[in-house]
């Protein structure tokens, strides 16, 4: 049986508790005692300093990249009063990596997807309200002989490609979004002074990142790796 591995994530709101530390302690000391119940070590920490409103998180997404290139699960100190943060909640669903808060152990993936599809049923019934308001304001118009234009723009989608050529399009994209979180470790790799493929491969196996298959990394790997990023700018 593999063992278990975690990457913390952290945060305080101001920059006074960051410098202070207030609060990281303890959050520090609860993801601690969780991984201590559930078994399996933290492979690394990330600490944000920002306002629980702000989606943009760079230390959030730096975790994020971390487990899902490590195969280690998210561990979120604190999800309190997040149900209201539907983007905040619908980016954990849908960043595909494993995750448990630990001041909330049960709101796993499927719980935090409970709660994003609530928020998604909450934006609907606004969006509802909204659309009930306009056609009123409508019918108004109408009786004094004048229209509303189209708030939306109104531009026909287009329907998405089907079949193999679609298929073989996600399969790619898929690999492309895998390399592109992979992206900042293979920097940091070649920084440290790993230059050769065996080099780059050993290293990469050494701090416990998955290759794309989620197995152990070999040359050949690395030069397929490099080689989509250099594709991809």
């Amino acid at each position: 049986m593999r063992e278990a591995k975690w990457v913390s994530y952290l945060r305080v709101s101001t920059g006074r508790q960051g410098r202070g530390g207030l609060g990281i302690e303890a959050q520090r000391d609860a993801v601690a005692a969780l991984v201590r119940s559930q078994g399996g070590r933290i492979l690394d920490e990330f600490v944000e300093v920002e306002s629980g409103g702000n989606n943009e998180r760079p230390e959030l997404q730096r975790a994020i990249r971390r487990a899902k290139v490590s195969g280690a699960r998210l561990l979120i100190a604190k999800l309190d009063r997040l149900s209201r943060n539907a983007a905040f909640l619908l980016h954990l669903r849908d960043s595909g990596v494993r995750f448990v808060a630990a001041d909330l152990p049960t709101a796993d993936e499927t719980v935090v997807g409970i709660m994003a599809v609530i928020a998604q049923r909450e934006r609907e019934l606004i969006a509802q309200r909204t659309k009930d308001a306009l056609a009123v304001a409508r019918r108004r118009l109408a009786l004094e002989g004048r229209k509303l234009g189209n708030p939306n723009g109104a531009s026909a989608l287009r329907k998405a490609a089907k079949g193999n050529h679609a298929a073989i399009a996600a399969v790619s994209a898929a690999a492309e979004r895998r390399a592109e979180e992979l992206r900042e470790t293979l920097a940091d790799v070649v920084a440290s002074g790993a230059v050769s493929l065996s080099a780059i491969a050993a290293e990469l196996n050494r701090r416990e990142i998955e290759s794309p298959r989620g197995g152990r990394w070999y040359p050949a790997g690395v030069a397929r790796l490099q080689e989509r990023l250099r594709a991809g700018g």
